[in-house]
């Protein structure tokens, strides 16, 4: 049990600081622009103090012990109920080896948006607008943190819903031309998955009893679910042939699981938010948001429906080779920068479930850290976007050329950031899409889907050489001959994720050290 709440801290720090930026006059931009800073270099050092006080073998899947910086009391307790006869919601919040690369990952996406959004009017052309960016940036801040650190379902769900408000307004107020038709189609599509979710987590809470005060009652604890015994047959399971129930409650959840991913055919929503999205959120879409759906496969879908992910690995897998193939050759065709980063976001997802798929300890581990090495990697790529269109106001591979001789610092970025991206060795991206492929080759089930996969990484490479080529060899043209290559601020992005990508490349032990006893843990329980 830890003493120090700090994943309270972690989590409703942000929710603290928008609430009390609510009273902050517009006019006193720096006011604002510091605090959110103040608040993510809080997170950094509160996350700092987690990793260093983590156990790295006191991990577990159903077990309460199993998990660290404990923080659990009964939050809603009501009685005398016409249905239920209880409700009961815990706070409960706590990290294993899954949970922690997920909350390390959002607190550096925190930091580089946060630094990203120091001039957010300049570049939207949206005067006097920092105060409700500031505002709502924070509060997603403290939902997708929320949904990393959440152990009860029903605490869960709200962060998972809570995210989904400032996003919808953060596209459509500060976005490009087309910010309310990417709003609305991120809305709905983001919107139909929750209540699938919903459906299921009430089945489920009608469906496990847990004892608290002498007797059993319903719960949320997600640790609960993940045992059997706690399973009545008198719940939602009596209303249908329980397999049958479990299968459609599987279905559900990997649906909604699948449309954040986003999987095939559920991904038609993200290329239209990437690309009218600011800059700095086009970083938290793909840094952080898409994590949430893959986290929550492992996190709930894995323990919970052990044999309908056995029975369905196949499809899995060949959903996430879909993904991988497909997304290539959208990228490959896209002219438009930021549409071509959006399009590889949606391939190397596809690794993730591929990997989580192969039902092995290294494949999964290779997917839990192609999800945090995708993080870091796509962040730094949403922000080349991001530099350019700021100085330039364009986006076309064609718009440009012959650039590294006058912005080469940008260039080295650059250069990093997309050799990372199609999976150099040496770099970040290689070791998880190493250890994905090898896990996912060893299953005899999806051999073949993985040769297929295969394809991905040489039409990675293809695209995204075609635009290093395009925009920064050959002539360039006069009107770039001023272009200013990177600032104090731009470097203070930058460095932080391209030490990561270049440290996790050469030795990723750190990282896997934290997951490798939970993902171990997580196959011995479901299986």
């Amino acid at each position: 049990m830890s003493q120090f709440p700090y994943l309270s801290v972690l989590t409703f720090l942000p929710l603290i600081a928008a609430l009390g930026l609510i009273f902050v006059p517009a006019e006193k931009k720096n006011t604002i622009r510091y605090t959110a800073l103040f608040v993510v270099i809080v997170q950094i050092l509160a996350t700092a103090l987690v990793w260093f006080g983590f156990n790295f073998d006191l991990t577990g899947i159903n077990k309460l012990e199993g998990y660290q910086f404990v923080e659990k009391f009964t939050w809603i307790y009501l009685t005398g109920l016409p249905i239920f006869d209880t409700f009961k919601v815990d706070y409960f919040l706590a990290v294993d080896g899954l949970s922690m690369p997920m909350v390390i990952l959002s607190t550096i996406i925190a930091f580089v948006a946060t630094i990203s959004s120091w001039n957010i009017e300049e570049t939207t052309n949206k005067p006097g607008s920092s105060k409700g960016y500031f505002i709502l940036l924070l509060i997603l801040n403290t939902g997708t943190m929320g949904v990393f650190v959440a152990l009860d379902f029903f605490m869960f769900y709200i962060f998972w819903e809570l995210v989904l408000l400032p996003m919808y307004f953060l596209i459509g107020i500060w976005g490009g031309p087309r910010k309310e038709y990417a709003a609305i189609k991120f809305f709905i599509y983001t919107l139909a998955g929750s209540v699938l979710i919903l459906l299921v987590i009430i089945g489920l809470y009608l469906s496990v009893l847990e004892p608290y005060g002498g007797s059993k009652i319903h719960t949320f604890n997600m640790l609960a679910m993940m045992d059997k015994a706690n399973f009545t047959s008198d719940g939602m399971m009596s209303l249908l042939n329980p397999g049958n129930f479990r299968f459609l409650a599987f279905l559900g959840l990997f649906i909604g699981f699948a449309i954040k991913i986003p999987l095939f055919p559920f991904h038609t929503w993200l290329p239209d938010a990437h690309v009218e999205a600011p800059t700095p959120i086009s970083v938290i879409l793909a840094g952080v948001l898409l994590k949430m759906g893959g986290y929550a496969i492992l996190r709930i879908i894995y323990p919970i429906f052990p044999e309908q992910v056995q029975q369905w690995a196949w499809w899995i897998a060949f959903l996430g080779m879909i993904n991988i193939v497909y997304g290539a050759f959208c990228a490959l065709g896209q002219k438009d920068f930021k549409k071509l980063i959006a399009y590889s976001s949606v391939s190397h997802m596809g690794f993730v479930v591929l990997g989580i798929a192969t039902y092995s300890e290294l494949g999964i581990a290779g997917g839990v850290l192609q999800m945090f090495n995708h993080g870091t990697v796509t962040a730094m790529l949403f922000l080349i976007v991001g530099v350019i269109y700021d100085r330039t106001h364009k986006r076309g591979l064609d718009d440009f050329g012959g650039l590294a001789t006058q912005v080469p610092m940008y260039t080295g970025v650059v250069t990093l950031a997309f050799f990372a991206a199609f999976g150099l060795p040496g770099l970040s991206s290689f070791v998880s899409e190493l250890m994905i492929f090898i896990g996912a080759f060893t299953s005899d089930a999806i051999r073949v889907l993985t040769v297929i996969s295969a394809i991905g990484i040489v039409l990675g490479a293809v695209y995204m050489l075609r635009a290093l080529q395009k925009i920064f060899l050959g002539k360039m043209k006069d009107e770039y001959k001023t272009l200013k290559d990177l600032t104090v601020r731009e470097y203070v992005m930058f460095v932080p994720l391209g030490i990561i990508v270049i440290l996790f490349g050469i030795y990723p032990t750190p990282m896997l050290d934290i997951m490798n006893k939970t993902i171990s843990n997580l196959l011995t329980a479901i299986q």
